[in-house]
């Protein structure tokens, strides 16, 4: 048994329902990560500080991650009639993923040092459901962290003390690191534009003319 699974079957056995899911990292890091339910969110991290043998008292980091919808491939086995005989083949099947967004935590415990452990919360998705519950009552130093994936992600971090944006200002449109996100063709913002920004904004404002 890994030390992920370990912790895992820890988790469970202190907080019955939880639900936990190991996500593979098939990369030369292998840096594998557990998918924590947004319900017990809260419960585990505490946990996880709490706990005489993890004891994961600081947090590094905390980024977000945008997953658009999707259509993946699936390669699957299925029977059939091969020249009269029935065999089994192998098929590829295509499965529609709806849209989401994650928060991801590296978790350290300075006191043990160990580390790192990875964790992670997934929204519902991309739009009404962006929601995800903060962490920062746990450990602290994520607060403008999470605003940071806030302002820049959309994911809205409940139970957060000051939420708001910290990147950008407070009028602007959409989140920029979205991967479905488009630039403006103004730059409004931009006070002396050059090379590509400067031929956006001469296009923005011919259009505007012409109208």
């Amino acid at each position: 048994m890994t030390r992920l699974e370990q912790i895992k079957s820890r988790i469970e056995a202190a907080l019955p329902g939880a639900r936990l899911e190991i996500i593979r990292n098939d990369s030369p890091s292998a840096q594998h990560s557990l998918l924590v339910d947004n319900e017990h969110a809260l419960a585990v991290a505490r946990f996880l500080r709490g706990d005489p043998q993890l004891r994961f008292d600081y947090c590094s980091n905390a980024t977000g991650i945008d997953w658009p919808d999707a259509v993946l491939k699936e390669k699957v086995k299925v029977k059939k009639v091969v020249d009269g005989a029935e065999k089994e083949v192998e098929e590829t099947v295509e499965k529609k993923r709806q849209g989401f967004l994650e928060a991801v935590y590296h978790l350290y415990s300075m006191e043990l040092k160990q580390g790192p452990l990875v964790i992670r919360m997934r929204t519902g998705n991309r739009a009404d459901q962006a929601h995800l519950p903060s962490l920062t009552p746990i450990w602290r130093g994520v607060e403008f962290q999470e605003r940071e994936i806030y302002d820049l992600y959309g994911i809205a971090f409940d139970g957060h003390p000051d939420l708001r944006r910290i990147l950008m200002w407070d009028g602007f449109q959409d989140y920029p690191m979205r991967k479905d996100y488009v630039e403006p063709d103004d730059y409004e913002y931009e006070p002396t534009p050059h090379d590509e920004v400067l031929e956006k904004t001469q296009k923005h404002y011919a259009q505007e003319t012409k109208s």
